[in-house]
């Protein structure tokens, strides 16, 4: 799959999304064109997929979910990645699109960095 076509069949599978929040594993199965059974091992593969259970224990996706399922599947099947691979390109991606990460990260490093400057400079003016 081209990245045209890729994105046109994402636009119409987001499109689609629009329709109800929650899916069920049957419903994502079909249509992302997965077996149900290759979704479940993505589960346990990728920790940023956990898709929540209903009463009855039936897994139940939000769009989100989906998404992550979407970027899944075009790192494995499209980029060729390896499940390690895509585990880790997610992992990259998450961590850069989270404010939290940057924040909680950078943040107390800069602060740091600012609070030895001024160490320094007091030192020199004593």
């Amino acid at each position: 799959m081209n990245d045209q076509n890729g994105q046109a069949h994402s636009s119409d599978l987001m499109h689609r999304l629009q329709a109800k929040p929650f899916y069920k594993i049957g419903e994502v199965a079909k249509l992302l064109d997965v077996k149900t059974h290759v979704l479940r091992y993505w589960e346990s593969e990728f920790p940023t997929l956990k898709p929540k259970k209903n009463p009855s224990g039936q897994r139940i996706y939000s769009r989100d979910d989906i998404e992550t399922i979407v970027e899944i599947q075009n790192l494995l099947y499209n980029k060729r990645y390896t499940i390690s691979g895509a585990r880790q390109m997610l992992a990259r991606q998450s961590a850069l699109a989270s404010p939290e990460t940057v924040l909680t990260e950078t943040v107390p490093q800069a602060l740091a960095d600012l609070k030895k400057y001024i160490s320094e400079l007091l030192a020199l003016l004593e």
